[in-house]
């Protein structure tokens, strides 16, 4: 199969190298630069040789702040018959973009990215499908995973951003929150250097990216269970209530381990 993936950032760069094997793949990124970093592949860097190319299935990864616009920049560019995906985190307006593109579609959310997740071993790490997706685009990026090692699931356009709500929201304002209050350390503990570590990898990512996140119209619950279980917990240090906090101790560990 011919693949134009867009983007030659560390996730284009990814599928590039699991797909370009096996299948005639090219990278297209307006940055020359970014270019330097992939191989055994076609590197384009105009519109035309994407229109030469005549690719049958596109990869859009760029970065989620620009991920409509570059469909919008390439789809005069391609074939009729052409797939066209993504693999964004954030599907705000690509459900209304696919309807109205007129070309065939699959949306995918590999739940990972190179800051924590181990590339060489993901058999840990999950992927999303969108159930409204083209049958044949389903069964290529389900086959791609299965390679992979991801565990696959299939959710709507509207399962999806509650999940991504709730599975990146409540980590993401945790560790802002952390990054927020704490101070520096000249001999820290263990726990605190794993949470450092987090909040470094987290603090990495495109601004952007982590605002399309929280500004998710469902993260806002999510945040206020955070800031219930907050009042709770200072209620019990304050008043130093040894069964309070026993049975607090419990319920989080039973719900850890439900999970």
């Amino acid at each position: 199969m011919k693949i134009l993936i867009l983007g030659a950032g560390k996730m284009g760069s990814f599928f590039n190298d699991v797909l370009s094997f096996d299948h005639e793949t090219a990278v297209y990124d307006t940055n020359p630069q970014q270019l330097r970093f992939v191989y055994n592949t076609y590197r384009f860097t105009t519109l035309d040789e994407i229109k030469e190319f005549q690719p049958e299935l596109l990869i859009n990864a760029v970065t989620v702040k620009y991920t409509l616009q570059a469909f919008r920049d390439v789809l005069p560019y391609l074939p009729k018959d052409c797939i066209i995906s993504d693999i964004a985190s954030v599907k705000s307006g690509l459900k209304r973009f696919y309807k109205e593109s007129g070309f065939r579609f699959v949306s995918t959310h590999p739940m990972f990215g190179p800051t924590f997740a181990s590339l060489n071993n993901l058999g840990t790490e999950n992927a999303i499908v969108i159930s409204e997706s083209d049958h044949l685009g389903k069964i290529f990026f389900k086959d791609l995973y299965q390679q992979l090692n991801l565990n696959i699931f299939e959710y709507s356009f509207e399962q999806h951003d509650e999940t991504v709500a709730y599975s990146l929201s409540i980590p993401f304002v945790s560790t802002f929150v952390f990054s927020a209050v704490m101070q520096h350390q000249d001999a820290p503990g263990t726990t605190f250097k794993k949470h450092m570590a987090i909040a470094k990898g987290l603090l990495s990512e495109d601004d952007y990216l982590l605002q399309e996140i929280l500004f998710n119209p469902r993260t806002p619950v999510q945040v206020e269970k955070i800031r219930t279980e907050l009042k709770i917990l200072l209620d019990i240090i304050t008043r130093k209530d040894p069964e309070g906090m026993k049975q607090y101790l419990k319920k989080i560990r039973t719900n850890i381990k439900e999970h």
